[in-house]
């Protein structure tokens, strides 16, 4: 009886023992390996000058965009992704055109050379500094396939911005998927119809598609999440399921705003969200809002070992056409068919930019962030060396009329602000 007693004895030491092991080592393991610190980006100093350039641009970009937006649409930009796309096309304009794309995009003081090498250098870090983050950076040209461009143009942007540059026939039917299947492969297919149609005056796209999936430092608890009200700023409530954590975030409280920033993967990469103070008007702090303000808001912000959380999911895309915004912030001559000088794609054609396409979607949820933006550039040729042609296309409102051609009798007259089908 003795006996089997030992035995029983010596065999739950034999369990317990490696077991208690197992568990001390995996102590002594997180101990030794505390999770990694955000690897640093050693900007030069043309680095330092060209990145707050753009958040000057974008900024600004941002307010203009949501000055012409009605007070309740969801907004997102990526100035990334529009510098990155018109970077690649600075690098075919010239004379006053040139320096008109410089001034808006506040790179006046950088060389070509200087602009292209810290893109490049910034692409290359933005894509590899957090192996726990996927951001993706993709940049494409397709050119109309009996248009000629410059050689230098083509070999700057494949080599400073890894640019895919294709020829295509742009009258092909199948053209518009072609391009739109190359950008919802470099989103993941978060944005796959950009592009609608081709226009017969069109030579170029220069595309920029950022890809970003972050995964929270800190992740939210699915179990936590419960309904609760979110005030609307007509002063009514709507109930959304609202995420909530207690971790140690940085923190900011000024005279302007509440902020709190939350980290992705090994803290590269962070959201930061503001919220107006008490008496302040989101309209206030946007108002208040500029580069200064910004990087001054930054550096306000502080390790506080305890912040409660309460963050709504969401979820939504946005569209917009740049022109107007590019426009009132001085690059009006890169759109003007009469003075727009992009000699530097082809020196024997008048080219100009027509249009600006940026769209973006994000969704924000216990695990983390997804968010995609993408950039359209069309460059279209407006006269010299081609045929003679007129395009007319019917892809905004419009009005009719049936009339009898002899007594010039109007039978119908209408306005089509939305093409229905009947159906």
């Amino acid at each position: 009886m003795k006996s089997n007693k030992k035995r029983a004895i010596m065999k739950i030491k034999k369990i317990i023992i490696p077991a208690l092991l197992i568990l001390f080592l995996g102590y002594s393991c997180e101990e030794n390996n505390p999770e990694p610190d955000p690897n640093e980006i050693e900007l030069t100093q043309k680095g330092k000058v060209l990145v707050e350039a753009d958040n000057l641009f974008g900024i600004k970009l941002f307010k203009e965009v949501l000055q012409a937006e009605e007070p309740e649409t969801n907004v997102m930009i990526s100035p990334l992704s529009v510098s990155l796309a018109l970077a690649m096309t600075y690098n075919g304009a010239d004379g006053d055109t040139k320096a008109a794309m410089e001034e808006t995009l506040g790179l006046a003081g950088l060389t070509t050379d200087q602009i292209n090498k810290n893109y490049k250098f910034l692409i290359d870090a933005l894509s590899s500094v957090d192996p726990k983050v996927l951001m993706s950076i993709a940049n494409s040209i397709w050119y109309k396939h009996t248009f000629p461009v410059e050689q230098d143009f083509i070999d700057v942007n494949q080599n400073y911005y890894y640019a895919e540059v294709l020829p295509l026939d742009f009258g092909d039917p199948g053209a518009v998927n072609i391009i739109n299947n190359w950008i919802a492969n470099k989103t993941n297919d978060l944005i796959t119809e950009v592009l609608d149609f081709i226009p017969p005056d069109a030579v170029m796209y220069l595309i920029n598609a950022i890809y970003f999936k972050g995964i929270w430092k800190f992740e939210f608890d699915e179990a936590e999440t419960e309904e609760e009200p979110f005030y609307l700023s007509d002063e009514t409530t709507k109930d959304v399921p609202m995420m909530v954590q207690e971790e140690s975030f940085n923190y900011l409280s000024n005279d302007w705003v509440q902020a709190v920033e939350m980290p992705y993967g090994q803290g590269n990469y962070s959201m930061i969200v503001l919220l107006p103070q008490t008496g302040k008007t989101l309209d206030e702090v946007i108002d208040a809002l500029s580069n200064e303000t910004w990087n001054n808001w930054l550096g306000d912000f502080h390790k506080e070992e305890k912040v409660v959380i309460h963050l709504p999911r969401f979820k939504f895309e946005y569209e917009n056409l740049l022109k107007e915004e590019l426009i009132s912030m001085g690059m009006g001559i890169a759109f003007d068919p009469g003075y727009a000088d992009f000699s530097k794609i082809n020196p024997n054609r008048q080219l100009c930019i027509s249009r600006v396409i940026h769209k973006s979607f994000i969704e924000v949820n216990e695990e983390g962030t997804e968010a995609a933006a993408v950039t359209v550039v069309e460059i279209i040729e407006t006269s010299a060396g081609g045929e003679t042609f007129i395009s007319f296309h019917v892809n905004q409102p419009f009005l009719f009329a049936i009339r009898e051609k002899y007594t010039n009798t109007i039978i119908f007259i209408g306005r089509v602000m939305e093409p229905m089908d009947g159906e």
